[in-house]
């Protein structure tokens, strides 16, 4: 059994994307996941696996139309593909409740950083399948615009270290 971390775009506590956690962990449960824990009412949860990270993302991404009636974004890593999220973090010393990656499917696009716009103090770099940013004002009054994480979801540096040590110890 391996280990994974999924994160769900677009599901927040409340409006629209709403889904519980207790509802995500009996989804993940019922499609035969073990172990399954939840983080935060944001579409994180931990669990373990023989499937593979793309069959995990199928089954997790029909079961959620079904629920939702409309598509819901997974993005999957391994516990060791997290933690190495975590270490790859290009701003180490900035608050980490600043500090994002924006997970992707996909390797960003060689052009990636050519196509941001309303950058102001921002950092970004670019990672093995994330982009980094590090909001010096915060994410709040950010103008940033990066097409390339279009279809990617973003957790802070604290949530990818929870995540990582949640996954590390299923």
């Amino acid at each position: 059994m391996t280990a994974f971390v999924a994160l769900l775009r677009a599901v927040n506590v409340g409006g629209t994307g709403k889904l519980p956690m207790t509802e995500l962990k009996a989804m993940c449960e019922e499609l035969g996941f073990g172990a399954v824990r939840t983080y935060i009412a944001s579409g994180n949860v931990a669990f373990t696996s023989r499937k593979s990270e793309a069959a995990i993302k199928a089954a997790l991404e029909k079961r959620l139309l079904a629920y939702a009636g409309a598509p819901v974004g997974v993005l999957v890593r391994s516990a060791s593909e997290m933690a190495d999220v975590l270490a790859d973090n290009p701003f180490p010393k900035m608050a980490p409740s600043r500090t994002v990656a924006i997970f992707l499917d996909k390797p960003p696009p060689a052009d990636t950083l050519a196509g941001v716009r309303g950058r102001k103090n921002e950092e970004i770099k670019v990672g093995r399948r994330e982009i980094y940013v590090h909001y010096g004002d915060g994410m709040g009054t950010s103008k940033l615009v990066i097409p390339a994480a279009k279809t990617g979801t973003a957790r802070n540096m604290n949530t990818i270290a929870t995540l990582a040590k949640m996954a590390a110890e299923l």
